[in-house]
C-alpha cells in the first residue's frame, strides 16, 4: 500500500485513505463511508482493502476494514500523511466516472445490451488504454413506472449485464467488478414529471432516471 501512494498515481473515484476511530467495533456501523454489497458486507479490492466512499471520515471508519488501527492508534498521523498524498495524487488526474442512458444501453423495461449500449461500453474502455483497473463499479437505476421490487432488480439485471459484457469482450478479471441495482432510488427528475400511467409523456420524462453509472478506479506509473 505504501508502495503504491509513492510510486503511482491513482486513477479514478475511489482512494483507500485508512483510518479508524476506537469507536468502531465489530458491526458495520458506518457503511456509508464504505462500498457495500446487498449484504452490507463492504467491498474490497484485490489486496483485500475496503473501498472507502467519498462519505468516508475517520470517524466513520470500521473494525473489519481497519483493526490494526484500533490496537495501535498512534498509527492515525501516519495513515494521516498517507491520505493527504493519496488525495494530492489523485488531484492530479481527473475521476473518471460516466453515466450512460439506460435507454441507449437497452430498449425500454429491457436488460440485454443494444448495439449503441455496446458501442458506449466500447468507447469508455477504449479510453482507458493504459490502465490497470482496480475496480470498475456498475450501477444501474430505473424509473419509477412499476413496483418498486420490479425496478429495483431490473437495475440490477442492468448492471450485471454490463459486467457480462465488460468480462466476455474486453477480457476484465470479473472480480475487479462490481455491481449494484438501486431501483427508484436518486431519481434525477425529482418531482418535476407528474403523473402515474404509463403514458409515453411520463416515459420520455422520467427518461434521465432510467441510467447505469459507471465508475473506475485503477493506477497507472507515474511520469
Amino acid at each position: 500500500m505504501k508502495n503504491t501512494l509513492t510510486q503511482k498515481l491513482l486513477f479514478g473515484i475511489v482512494v483507500l485513505p485508512i483510518f479508524l476511530s476506537g469507536a468502531a467495533m465489530a458491526q458495520v456501523t458506518k457503511p456509508e463511508a464504505y462500498l457495500v454489497d446487498d449484504r452490507a458486507v463492504p467491498a474490497r479490492n484485490s489486496t483485500n482493502l475496503c473501498w472507502h466512499t467519498s462519505a468516508w471520515t475517520p470517524a466513520k471508519a470500521i473494525y473489519q476494514c481497519e483493526p490494526d488501527l484500533v490496537i495501535k492508534p498512534e498509527k492515525a498521523t501516519k495513515a494521516a500523511a498517507a491520505a493527504a498524498a493519496v488525495a494530492a495524487a489523485a488531484a492530479k488526474t481527473a475521476p473518471e466516472k460516466v453515466t450512460l442512458s439506460a435507454d441507449t444501453l437497452f430498449d425500454f423495461d429491457k436488460a440485454v445490451l443494444k448495439p449503441e449500449g455496446i458501442q458506449a461500453l466500447d468507447n469508455l474502455i477504449s479510453k482507458l488504454t493504459g490502465i490497470k483497473y482496480d475496480l470498475i463499479v456498475a450501477i444501474g437505476y430505473a424509473d419509477r413506472i412499476g413496483t418498486e421490487e420490479y425496478n429495483k432488480g431490473l437495475s440490477v439485471r442492468r448492471a450485471e449485464a454490463v459486467k457480462s459484457y465488460l468480462v466476455t469482450h474486453k477480457g476484465i478479471d470479473p472480480s475487479n467488478i462490481f455491481t449494484d441495482g438501486k431501483g427508484e432510488a436518486n431519481p434525477v427528475t425529482g418531482d418535476s414529471c407528474k403523473g402515474d400511467r404509463k403514458t409515453k409523456g411520463l416515459i420520455d420524462c422520467l427518461q434521465p432516471d432510467r441510467r447505469v453509472e459507471i465508475e473506475v478506479a485503477g493506477t497507472r506509473e507515474a511520469k
